[in-house]
């Protein structure tokens, strides 16, 4: 496949923005203070956080023939709609949580953790979606190591989790404190 001059702006677009605003809504620390702003692993995250909605647009793309193949069977545009509709909810989910990030949000914290949560409940929503849909048996759903990327998914992003209600740097960008200093100074 050859990729044109647009496909490499489209996606310098669609990565750079959310890129570009988070570097930008950075702010260094001052020495002696305690660490505050995007910097270190907290930078990672975010973009991390960025790109996390164009991992479920890849899946979406990745699965294309095998959506076309599940619309010649009975009941199979359900399927492949609501499985849309799950994979693209998760996906503005993970947008509202980036957004609550860069505007340094108190309420970004709790969102990570439903966005960590979610990770499980939308993979047994699909599961149970194409089991109960299609009258097949969710092992068979789950054959071929299908379980194995959510899991893996869960499993890291569970380390992230507890880097943000652990990490100082965290606790300083998105306190309540830091919300009140942002009020006052409006």
């Amino acid at each position: 496949m050859h990729f044109s001059f647009w496909h490499w702006a489209i996606v310098l677009l669609i990565v750079g923005v959310p890129v570009f605003f988070t570097v930008r809504s950075a702010r260094g620390s001052s020495s002696g203070v305690a660490p505050v702003g995007f910097g270190g692993w907290l930078m990672l995250l975010a973009i991390g956080q960025a790109l996390s909605p164009l991992r479920i647009l890849s899946i979406i793309a990745g699965s294309i023939e095998g959506y076309q193949q599940i619309l010649t069977v009975q009941n199979g545009a359900l399927v492949v709609y609501g499985e849309l509709v799950l994979l693209l909810g998760f996906a503005v989910f993970q947008v509202v949580v980036f957004v609550a990030m860069v505007r340094r949000s108190h309420r970004f914290k709790r969102l990570f953790l439903y966005q960590w949560l979610a990770i499980p409940v939308v993979f047994i929503l699909d599961t149970a979606l194409i089991a109960l849909v299609l009258d097949v048996p969710a092992s068979q759903v789950l054959a071929g190591g299908a379980v194995v990327a959510p899991i893996v998914s869960f499993l890291l992003a569970g380390i992230w989790v507890a880097y943000v209600y652990k990490s100082v740097r965290v606790k300083n960008t998105f306190g309540m404190a830091n919300a009140q200093a942002r009020v006052v100074s409006a």
